[in-house]
């Protein structure tokens, strides 16, 4: 059996037999704008731009691997977020997708709040100027430091995911002489069409308090009754890479179920429900994503409608996208290396970076696209696995896709949508240097986050 298998994961798509594969594209030139950034295209040459700038410009520059993101696309994405939501709601960016002080800016600049979960997520927020009452704190194993630190800064909120944490928060909080405003995680049962790893929602994980046995009740009716805590809401995150909301409505009417139970035990109506991200988006032709304001108008109508039925004032809502706003703006840049043809089987492409640079492929059975851009080709359509330069074979960028049969060393190759997790998982397995992130914008480019050098490596290396 082959390991194509749908973006979400296998355990929730037919595994196809090996050799069978989807047709070849009619046009192996064709960048389609459903899953690249909002200013590619090609220049009068077939070279691909980006902002303006052409890649062979930007592998000159900056070298290769490289990430190049389009800084237009990312504040136009986070607008329309902003914007489908209205002010009647707040949006979170999901800082885990990818953070950077640059990115910070502009999530404030457009008018988007932020979500981290580590100190260090933390440092970086507060250091690039993001008010801490617009950031929220998760994670489930928050240290007695990270508290401290978040408490201290004043951040909007902490999401509390474990009957510990209760405690410790409350305990850091009254110490200072704060009362912190808090959420409770809970696990509400839904596991949202998604692979194993990334469904969030189900019992038998390690985030949030379950629904189940009354659980999540007795944690709210401990963070009522200490005096460290506003307990503003209830958090719910259902998994990732979602593209259906159907799983976010029977989440939703278990929380609106909470709520009521809430008010109608302790007289209390919590004021926010937070429905947490997960939205898909297309990286590959076949992905379906919504647009923000089809996802604003389903997920309100869903919330007003189950605080009807319990007679509920209809709380303000939170979201969390990160993907959604970061991973389309991004393409990964690689120089080709090695072309290996396998007799009957397919072509091997080795490129320039590899699992360090994009692990998804090898972690969650993840598929992208990829194009030649450095120039266009009129030769048949090869089929082709691109792989990195690590010594592992499960070194897969792209584990099937259509080149031209002219590729050739010193070609560059662009996967599109790697603008979410690549740079935030990326690693220095076999001390390979992690990438750049280059912004464009305008004709301009410039390094947000700088490439690594030996140096970097040797310096935390105390011998």
């Amino acid at each position: 059996m082959s390991r194509s298998a749908h973006p979400a994961g296998p355990r929730h798509a037919d595994v196809l037999p090996e050799g069978h594969y989807s047709a070849p594209p009619a046009d192996l030139n064709a960048l389609d704008p459903k899953v690249w950034a909002q200013t590619v295209g090609r220049n009068g040459e077939g070279v691909a731009t980006v902002g303006g700038i052409d890649v062979k410009r930007l592998a000159e520059e900056f070298g290769t691997p490289a990430y190049i993101l389009d800084e237009a696309d990312f504040r136009a994405r986070a607008r329309a977020w902003r914007t489908a939501f209205g002010t009647e709601a707040d949006v979170f960016y999901a800082g885990k997708a990818f953070l950077s002080r640059a990115v910070v800016r502009w999530l404030h600049e457009e008018g988007l709040n932020l979500d981290v979960c580590s100190g260090g997520e933390l440092t970086t927020a507060l250091s690039a100027g993001m008010p801490a009452d617009r950031i929220a704190f998760h994670g489930n194993n928050k240290s007695t430091e990270e508290i401290e630190r978040a408490v201290r800064a004043g951040v909007g909120r902490i999401v509390l995911d474990s009957f510990q944490e209760i405690v410790r928060v409350a305990h850091v909080a009254q110490s200072l002489g704060r009362r912190q405003r808090v959420q409770i995680r809970v696990t509400v049962g839904v596991e949202a069409h998604t692979h194993e790893f990334i469904a969030t929602a189900h019992e038998d994980q390690k985030f949030g308090i379950p629904l189940a046995g009354g659980q999540a009740a007795e944690a709210v009716r401990r963070a009522l009754q200490l005096e460290g805590l506003e307990l503003i809401g209830i958090h719910s995150h259902i998994g990732s890479q979602i593209f259906d909301v159907s799983g976010f409505e029977v989440a939703a009417h278990r929380v609106v179920g909470l709520l009521r139970d809430i008010r109608d035990e302790h007289g209390v109506e919590l004021p926010e429900i937070d429905l947490g991200g997960g939205l898909g988006i297309a990286y590959t032709s076949g992905d379906d994503p919504r647009e923000p304001h089809e996802i604003a108008k389903a997920l309100t109508e869903i919330v007003t409608r189950e605080c009807e039925a319990a007679r509920l004032r209809t709380p303000r809502i939170s979201v969390e996208p990160g993907r959604a706003v970061v991973g389309p703006t991004a393409f990964t840049l690689y120089e080709v290396g090695t072309v290996k043809a396998l007799d009957g089987l397919r072509t091997y492409v080795s490129v320039d970076g590899g699992m360090s640079d994009n692990i998804r492929t090898a972690l969650y059975d993840a598929e992208y696209s990829v194009a030649l851009v450095s120039r266009t080709s009129d030769a048949e359509p090869m089929l082709t696995r691109v792989v990195g330069k690590h010594c592992e074979s499960g070194d897969i960028v792209v584990r099937d896709a259509f080149l031209p049969a002219d590729l050739a060393p010193g070609d560059l190759i662009a996967v599109p949508a790697t603008g979410a997790y690549c740079r935030s998982m990326a690693s220095n397995y076999n001390h390979v240097l992690r990438p750049p992130v280059v912004a464009v914008r305008d004709g301009e480019a410039r390094v947000i986050v700088r490439r690594e050098t030996e140096e970097d490596l040797l310096r935390l290396d105390v011998g």
